[in-house]
C-alpha cells in the first residue's frame, strides 16, 4: 500500500474526516463547475462533468450542491474562473510529486506551492520531471462493512475492473480510466454503497521511507492537500506500518 491509499487510511486513522470531507466539497464543486464549463452541462455528453457528478455522489454532496456549481460552469450562474494548472517536484529523500489544482491566480498559486516544498525538504520541479511515473487509473472505494468481498469482486471483475484490494476497513477496486463509470454504476445497482469513486494517479514504482523522511513527506503531503488551490496530491512514497504507527500514535 503506498501513496495515495496509503494517506487515505492514515487520515481515517487520525481522525480528519469532518475536516477533509469539507475540502472535498469544495474540491468537488471546482471540479463540476470547470468540467461544466469546459464541456457542457449535460453529463450524458460530458464525460468528465459525469465522472464529477458520480464521485459527489459517491461523497453524499446535495443535489442542489450539484446543480448549482453544473449552473456556475454553465454560466446560469455568476462564478469564479478556475484555471486548470499541474505542479510536479520531488520529496524528502526524492518520492515524486504530482499536484493537480485549480486556481484563479497562477503566480500566486505557484509562489505558495513551491515555498510547501522548500519547507518540507522538497523541490518544485519542471513539468513533466514526475508525471510519467504514474498511471491514470480509477479508484472505487467501499466499506468493507457493507459488502461482501466475493460477491464485490465478482461484480467489479465483470463490469471491467483491473484490480482488487482488502485494505483491512475498505475494499479498493483499480479499474482503467475509461471503465470507471461503468464499475461504480454495476456496484451502485446492486445497491452497495460506494465511499468514493474518482479518476486517481497511481505509481509506477515506489520509494520506501524511514521515519525521519516518512515524518516530513506526510507533513508535505498534508500542507499540499490543505491548500485551498489543490484539487488532489500523488506521490510515490511507501511506509511500513511499524513506522506508520510511530508517526500516528
Amino acid at each position: 500500500m503506498s501513496g495515495h491509499s496509503k494517506w487515505a487510511t492514515i487520515k481515517r486513522k487520525k481522525g480528519k474526516a469532518d475536516a477533509e470531507r469539507g475540502r472535498m466539497f469544495t474540491r468537488l464543486i471546482k471540479e463540476i463547475t470547470v468540467a461544466a464549463r469546459a464541456g457542457g452541462g449535460d453529463p450524458d455528453a460530458n464525460p468528465r462533468l459525469r465522472t464529477a457528478i458520480g464521485t459527489a455522489k459517491a461523497a453524499n454532496m446535495p443535489a442542489d450542491n450539484i446543480k448549482r456549481a453544473i449552473k456556475k460552469g454553465t454560466g446560469e450562474l455568476p462564478g469564479v474562473n478556475y484555471e486548470e494548472i499541474t505542479y510536479e517536484g520531488y520529496g524528502p529523500n526524492g518520492v515524486a510529486v504530482y499536484v493537480q489544482c485549480l486556481t484563479d491566480n497562477k503566480k500566486r498559486t505557484v509562489a505558495e506551492i513551491r515555498h510547501l516544498f522548500s519547507r518540507f525538504n522538497g523541490n518544485l520541479g519542471e513539468n513533466g520531471c514526475v508525471a510519467w511515473m504514474f498511471d491514470l487509473k480509477g479508484i472505487i472505494n467501499v466499506d468493507a462493512k457493507v459488502a461482501d468481498e466475493d460477491t464485490l469482486l465478482e461484480i467489479a471483475l465483470e463490469a471491467g475492473a483491473a484490480d482488487f484490494s482488502n485494505i483491512g476497513d475498505v475494499f479498493e477496486i483499480i479499474t482503467p480510466p475509461g471503465e470507471l463509470d461503468a464499475v461504480r454504476e454495476a456496484i451502485e445497482a446492486k445497491s452497495i454503497p460506494i465511499t468514493s469513486a474518482e479518476a486517481t494517479m497511481i505509481p509506477q514504482n515506489t520509494v520506501k521511507l524511514d521515519e525521519k523522511p516518512a515524518e516530513t513527506m506526510l507533513k508535505l503531503y498534508e500542507a499540499l492537500e490543505e491548500h485551498d488551490d489543490v484539487q488532489n496530491v500523488y506521490a510515490n512514497f511507501d511506509i511500513d506500518d511499524s513506522v506508520m504507527e510511530k508517526l500516528i500514535g
